[in-house]
């Protein structure tokens, strides 16, 4: 398979899809600082605001792999295009909400414009850009998606003290304008040139799987992990995955072709892209509350003192450093080394910034910033270079389908970890329903005990950190040796393909 052609515009391409990438991945975070104003704005429950926040969510991981076989299958171009316009809509339609059940349904349809744009950038990236330049666009987009996971909260807190809620929402409007113009100019078209049949059964299962999986994930840690519709969504959504793995070995042409889990360097990279996202999400989520709650910051100071991990990626990869450190390690070496230091990280967070003190977290996320530069680029590489090119929306899609599950896991499992841990160390005769969060719980102590109290909550934190550390590293180790293995085996020959390329011409 011939490399593309090099494009003069190449970099004006990425700018664009990372532009589109950003405001997707900010939206996954942005409405958090927004829930106060949406409660009093709308006249929202607290279940309804939750649901306005995991409907994106939702709706984005659930269709991320369908909508990757669409992009194959009809043209990236076409579906990067079909995205921005529905993201678009979806966020004008969030805007002008008069009631929570509006808003929902709105933020379900930006999930889906979303999920298509994400099931296609990174695919749009490889396609657009020669060998030899893949890793520093690579890296330029894992770059801009970490941004904007760091971003979301500070730009929300920005818009919210000068404006009303639905601002979070119209900001996205002329970047969506913008793209689609650029898009429609700039952006090659490319396509999987068999033309083969959709799997639409498999589409269907895999959306289904996900979307149950995900909801049991999301709604686990407030209604309980135990509770009749968590372990019927968790169910429904596991016999739907495995209905959707036992279709997908019987037909000819699949929408994810299972083979590419036998190669170890596939395995190794999904692996390392979980844990990444399982660590970003869920120490974000505990640091937040830690910076409100424990340290006494508002919102807006909390959403910028979180930022420096995302600068630090920023400056890393964008400079280029990160890649020329990096490209002196073997991926196994590069995979191993981030994900360490992401745990280092963690831990520094656990530990020097229990005392209350913001150096310490300070360096843990320098320390975590510098382990998403050098892993994620390394883990983007090695998926999309372990499946054939005319996949690429696949890759790109399971990307991001791993990216939001490690996300959800990771604030599920770690929420649950200092929820637990909380409960436990709780004085005496609180009722159990005061570990639901702090302020409910210094409202069940009083004075006297607030002290103790906070206490307990600052402890939990830390071990819900360090447990985060422990799995993050454990898992780091798993997926370096099995990129090694990969890296030791003798290649294997291709099989003869379609001599017809994919298209790739200007739009």
């Amino acid at each position: 398979m011939t490399q593309p052609e090099r494009r003069p515009d190449r970099w004006l391409i990425l700018a664009v899809i990372c532009l589109a990438q950003l405001v997707v991945v900010l939206d996954n975070t942005i409405l958090n600082v927004a829930v106060p104003s949406l409660t009093e704005g709308l006249g929202a429950t607290t279940a309804q605001t939750q649901w306005a926040i995991g409907a994106y969510s939702l709706a984005q991981a659930g269709l991320l792999i369908a909508a990757g076989g669409l992009a194959d299958r009809y043209g990236r171009k076409k579906v990067q295009l079909l995205g921005l316009a529905l993201f678009g809509l979806g966020s004008l339609a969030a805007a002008l909400a008069t009631d929570p059940g509006r808003l929902i349904a709105a933020r379900a349809g930006m999930g889906v414009g979303g999920s298509l744009l994400l099931a296609t950038s990174l695919a749009i990236v490889v396609r657009t850009f020669e060998q030899d330049e893949q890793p520093k666009a690579i890296a330029a987009w894992a770059a801009v998606a970490s941004l904007g996971v760091a971003l979301g909260p500070v730009i929300g807190g920005l818009l919210l003290a000068h404006f009303w809620w639905g601002a979070v929402f119209l900001v996205n409007l002329p970047v969506a304008a913008l793209g689609l113009v650029a898009v429609a100019r700039l952006v090659p078209e490319s396509k999987d040139p068999r033309g083969e049949r959709p799997d639409l059964l498999g589409a269907a299962l895999s959306t289904a799987g996900l979307v149950g999986l995900v909801y049991a994930v999301i709604q686990g840690p407030g209604s309980g992990w135990t509770a009749p519709h968590t372990l019927l969504a968790g169910g429904l959504g596991l016999l739907f995955l495995l209905a959707f793995g036992l279709w997908e070995r019987r037909i000819e042409h699949p929408l994810l072709d299972l083979a590419f889990f036998r190669d170890a360097r596939f395995r190794g990279a999904v692996s390392g892209g979980v844990l990444v996202s399982f660590g970003m999400g869920g120490s974000l989520f505990l640091l937040t509350q830690h910076l409100q709650f424990v340290l006494g910051y508002a919102p807006l100071a909390a959403g910028l003192r979180t930022a420096p991990m995302a600068l630090t990626v920023v400056a890393l990869n964008l400079t280029g450093a990160g890649i020329r450190l990096t490209s002196r390690l073997s991926p196994p070496a590069a995979v191993g080394a981030g994900l360490a230091l992401l745990a280092a990280g963690l831990a520094a967070i656990a530990e020097f910034g229990h005392g209350g003190s913001y150096a310490g977290i300070l360096l843990g996320l320098v320390l975590m910033g510098a382990g998403v530069a050098c892993a994620q680029p390394a883990m983007a590489g090695a998926v999309m270079s372990s499946i054939p090119p005319e996949k690429a929306g696949i890759g790109s899609g399971l990307m991001g389908t791993l990216g939001e599950l490690g996300n959800s896991l990771g604030v599920a499992v770690l929420g649950a970890v200092l929820t637990a841990g909380f409960a436990g160390s709780l004085p005496d005769g609180l009722p159990e329903s005061a570990a639901r969060s702090l302020p409910d719980a210094l409202a069940a102590a009083g004075p006297a005990a607030a002290g103790e109290v906070r206490s307990a909550f600052a402890d939990s934190l830390t071990g819900g950190q360090l447990i985060g550390a422990a799995a993050v590293l454990l898992g780091g180790l798993v997926a370096a040796w099995l990129l090694g293995r990969a890296a030791q085996r003798p290649p294997v020959a291709p099989a003869p393909v379609d001599p017809v390329e994919p298209v790739a011409q200007q739009g």
